[in-house]
């Protein structure tokens, strides 16, 4: 865990709707906190480790994230790692990660351009990554998204979706399978 930083600074859920689930409830908490920065960020990884056994475990990094012992925080504590170097390709930023035992799951929050599936179908054939991103990025009817997808490491997968036209809290989209690439990119940071 390189960067002590945790999205929630006063240990206070997230203000959005109320999440059945811990990794929903921190997929939650790592949205709300990627919102206050707000849009054009880079993406950013990280760390989802047991709130009860980071405090026993380490009750310095604890107390500096606010997890204190009579608090009901979450079960799960997202911290925040250090910067994705700019100009790397995720999928090879996401190849190089080897997590200690006590991450028993990670998240990621990038910023992407969607097309709805209606345009999908005038892609023009032939282009390549740089021409079709061009294309898109023309395309009048793209929509910026802000997707946080987290997995752990038994195989639970949630993720948030949020449009940047729609920002707000309580226009978040959840569900363990809306972006399934990106959560096994995630999920495969955890084998050997």
């Amino acid at each position: 865990m390189s960067n002590a930083s945790s999205p929630a600074p006063d240990n206070q859920p997230p203000s959005g709707p109320i999440a059945a689930s811990p990794l929903t409830r921190a997929v939650l908490e790592i949205d709300e906190y990627s919102a206050t920065l707000g849009w054009d960020q880079p993406a950013r990884l990280f760390a989802l480790v047991d709130t009860a056994q980071l405090r026993s475990q380490e009750p310095g990094l604890a107390a500096q994230l606010g997890l204190d012992e009579g608090d009901a925080a979450a079960p799960l504590t997202p911290i925040e790692q250090d910067e994705i170097p700019a100009g790397t390709p995720l999928d090879e930023f996401l190849g190089t990660i080897a997590w200690p035992d006590a991450v028993v799951g990670c998240a990621l929050t990038v910023e992407r351009l969607m097309l709805p599936p209606s345009a999908e179908a005038s892609v023009p054939d032939g282009l390549d990554e740089a021409a079709l991103t061009t294309w898109v990025a023309s395309h009048p009817d793209r929509q910026e998204v802000r997707m946080t997808v987290a997995v752990l490491r038994d195989g639970a997968r949630e993720s948030a979706l949020r449009l940047r036209e729609k920002d707000s809290p309580n226009e978040v989209l959840t569900g363990g399978g809306l972006v399934p690439g990106l959560a096994e990119a995630l999920a495969a940071t955890f084998e050997d």
